[in-house]
């Protein structure tokens, strides 16, 4: 039991680039620690989308999915994590267009409040249980698809400009001037979910 413990131990400290290699080699099963070690963010992703728990499963399984068939054309030239955003990416707006949901902005109370009830029932590992994180959740919810996209990807997922303008397919110069308009939109929104308490979240 003790070796099993230990060998798990040692394929969770192997990079992705590793667990990628071993998987082309055969070693299928440790795919499961690409998707556990990406799973939360993806998923996050996928909720800039689809709006709704069911719907962002729905999308992030079939990015794994696919992200797992198409694994032997991963370059290496980019990070692991750029490509699978980018999987991510396509993957959800083919959900949207799909599903022909209406993604204009939210800026009625009783939207937002509607918004609110769908993000609350999301808490993977206690990402979102500080009110902070949910009114700020709610009011990224509230912006057009690619503007959430572009500030999940630059303050959670940690990506540079370079990197969401890989994953979007954009400039890098674009993402940055979408960027800088995404945080104002953002601020604006959460001053109407927050009011006065926007000062202490920005």
């Amino acid at each position: 039991m003790a070796s099993v413990v230990l060998c798990l131990s040692m394929q969770e400290k192997l990079t992705d680039i590793a667990l990628i290699q071993n998987v082309l080699n055969g070693q299928t099963d440790q795919y499961a620690l690409l998707v556990r070690r990406h799973q939360r963010f993806v998923f996050t992703l996928a909720m800039r989308f689809a709006k709704n728990r069911e719907d962002a499963e729905e999308v992030a399984q079939d990015c794994f999915i696919k992200a797992y068939k198409a694994l032997g054309t991963f370059k290496q030239n980019s990070k692991f994590s750029t490509w699978l955003y980018t999987i991510t990416y396509t993957t959800a707006m083919t959900f949207l267009r799909k599903n022909r949901l209406i993604t204009s902005s939210l800026n009625d109370e009783d939207a937002a409040l509607q918004l609110e009830n769908h993000i609350s029932g999301f808490n993977a590992n206690g990402y979102e249980k500080k009110d902070g994180h949910k009114h700020l959740n709610i009011a990224i919810g509230q912006l057009q698809p690619d503007d959430a996209a572009i500030i999940t990807l630059f303050y959670q997922g940690e990506q540079s400009l370079e990197e969401i303008a890989q994953t979007l397919n954009m400039e890098a110069n674009t993402i940055k001037v979408k960027l800088h308009r995404a945080r104002q939109r953002l601020k604006e929104k959460l001053q109407y979910l927050l009011k006065d308490e926007v000062k202490e979240l920005l």
